[in-house]
């Protein structure tokens, strides 16, 4: 007689109902909320699977709006850009930031300060 643990027995019963990610971590992130109080099993298994459709659609977009046809891959810019440019995707522009180097973002710091200097002096030779 075998004994599952409870990760393996949740992903068992999930590939049984079609799903990839497993129930319990799901479970565990609505039950994050203090909102949430209790979890319905049919509320749990289609919030899951809305999970796994939504992500499946930004890997699909990202891969085909994406450098990612030439390369046969997805990449974290081909989601950066996804976010940026369109517009289902742009609430997520926070969590996918677009990636620049150090020294680019020191420059435009740099010129954001001055840019707020000469804004600050303006004002104070219209008094």
């Amino acid at each position: 007689m075998s004994h599952n643990s409870p990760v393996k027995d949740d992903q068992a019963q999930g590939s049984k109902k079609g799903l990839c990610l497993p129930i319990s971590r799901v479970r565990l992130i609505m039950k994050s909320s203090p909102d949430v109080s209790s979890i319905n099993q049919e509320a749990l298994f289609l919030t899951t699977k809305a999970t796994e459709m939504f992500v499946q659609y930004l890997a699909l977009s990202s891969f085909n709006n994406g450098q990612g046809r030439e390369s046969k891959s997805l990449s974290y810019s081909d989601l950066a850009n996804a976010a940026e440019e369109m517009e289902t995707f742009q609430f997520l522009t926070d969590i996918l930031p677009k990636k620049i180097l150090a020294r680019d973002y020191f420059k435009s710091l740099e010129q954001m300060r001055e840019e707020e200097e000469e804004e600050e002096e303006e004002e104070e030779a219209d008094l």
